[in-house]
């Protein structure tokens, strides 16, 4: 009884696992290619460093592939009979690789998609404000969801 009570280990829920707040500190993050991987990197920085940026002296790297798309799911018929999108998606999926600098040993890689949902304004200024807001939000979620699964990987 004692031997298959051996292996488990008790934690408590929400402690921060010896090491992991440190590993995640020395993780830097790839350079973005276009605007919403630029605000899920940002936000990656700011969640695993706790906002004190990039390390000096990384251990780890995140490769990061983002990508962002807007869709409309309702239509409303106007005046002139044309299908108007009233509401949408911003969906924003990234692909990521953790990697220790040292070895090139592949930590941690894999995929997740954050989805934002938005009115559309008949007004030009309005919809593109309301894409950008959304893509956002998305990007924080998603960056989010990434830092989960990083912690989770290096706390093991």
């Amino acid at each position: 009884m004692l031997t298959a009570l051996a292996g488990c280990q008790v934690r408590p829920l929400y402690s921060d696992p010896v090491g992991t707040s440190t590993a995640l500190a020395a993780i830097e993050i790839s350079d973005a290619d276009e605007r919403v991987e630029q605000e899920v990197r940002n936000a990656l920085i700011f969640l695993v460093a706790g906002g004190q940026g990039e390390p000096v002296n990384p251990q780890y790297h995140l490769s990061l592939d983002v990508t962002s798309r807007a869709m409309g799911v309702l239509y409303d018929q106007n005046k002139d009979r044309v299908d108007r999108a009233s509401a949408g998606r911003i969906v924003v999926k990234a692909d990521y690789n953790l990697t220790k600098i040292g070895t090139g040993e592949t930590i941690k890689s894999g995929n997740r998609t954050a989805v934002a949902l938005v009115d559309f304004s008949v007004q030009e200024f309005a919809k593109v404000r309301a894409v950008r807001d959304g893509e956002n939000r998305a990007a924080k979620e998603l960056a989010e969801l990434i830092r989960a699964d990083v912690a989770a990987a290096l706390s093991r």
